[in-house]
């Protein structure tokens, strides 16, 4: 997909990750519609896109509650008329203790943030993508989802975990019923934010988590806009045969676009559970 002229929702665009998608996107010539809870935070990256010269909107909401997702779709198509590009790119990790501490209803927030948001958001744009034929969806991948579990932070990592599953299942269903819309995941890796600043803002995550402490306080990790150069240099190679799968930031995408018919025989860049051979 070129962006050139396309339409992208990114979901959690008020800041971190999320503002450089929308950055990114427009720089790539696409019209970019900037969701979120935090009206002020949607506001600064629109302007910032705004200051480059590209285009957008800026659109407040909640991704659990599904008229307001719904909304979001009506109102990008009376803008721009179509929808190109969905990056579900919004998460929650406030539930950071063993599992025996957690308190359930944070617990379960992560979990419908992170699983149920987001499909909504693939259910509120699939009859628009489909009926066109054509339309890229990315599922935010993370810590638990493709590189394995997240101690003492089991719903942000159960919950990607089933997206991983879940945006695979999607990519299975549209094939069947005949859609050239695609689906894939990507993994940030882990980056300094906001989220993650939260994950040892209590005694308990610098307990159970405290090496993120450790990387914030020596940089390690990605860049905040190392997710949108990734899935810009994913865009253009994407095809049924890489339907379903997830990729970082650090993948080689020339190797995967060369090797795309191994991916697919071999199936992978999946989900899968490893078991004893012969």
């Amino acid at each position: 997909m070129d962006l050139q002229g396309k339409t992208a929702i990114i979901t959690g665009a008020g800041t971190g990750v999320g503002r450089h998608l929308a950055l990114g996107f427009s720089q790539a010539g696409a019209k970019v519609v900037c969701c979120g809870r935090r009206a002020d935070r949607l506001n600064e990256t629109l302007g910032l896109v705004q200051a480059q010269g590209g285009q957008g909107l800026a659109i407040p909401l909640d991704v659990t509650l599904p008229a307001q997702v719904d909304a979001l779709v009506q109102t990008t198509l009376a803008a721009y008329g179509q929808i190109d590009l969905l990056f579900n790119n919004a998460g929650s990790f406030q539930s950071v203790a063993p599992v025996w501490e957690v308190d359930p209803a944070t617990w379960w927030r992560d979990v419908t943030t992170n699983l149920y948001g987001s499909m909504l958001c693939c259910r509120a744009v699939l009859p628009h993508m489909m009926a066109r034929n054509e339309g890229i969806i990315i599922n935010m991948d993370g810590g638990g989802g493709s590189n394995g579990p997240n101690i003492a932070g089991s719903a942000y990592g159960c919950s990607k975990a089933a997206l991983l599953r879940f945006s695979e299942g999607l990519a299975r269903e549209l094939e069947i019923a005949g859609s050239k819309v695609l689906v894939f995941c990507m993994n940030p890796g882990f980056v300094h934010t906001e989220m993650t600043e939260n994950i040892v803002s209590t005694p308990t995550g610098r307990q159970w988590q405290g090496f993120v402490k450790d990387w914030i306080d020596k940089g390690i990790g990605a860049q905040p806009d190392d997710c949108a150069r990734a899935t810009l240099k994913l865009l253009p190679i994407a095809s049924p045969e890489l339907n379903g799968r997830c990729f970082g930031v650090d993948t080689d995408f020339a190797a995967v676009e060369r090797r795309k018919t191994e991916i697919q025989a071999e199936n992978l860049y999946v989900l899968r559970l490893k078991t004893l051979k012969g």
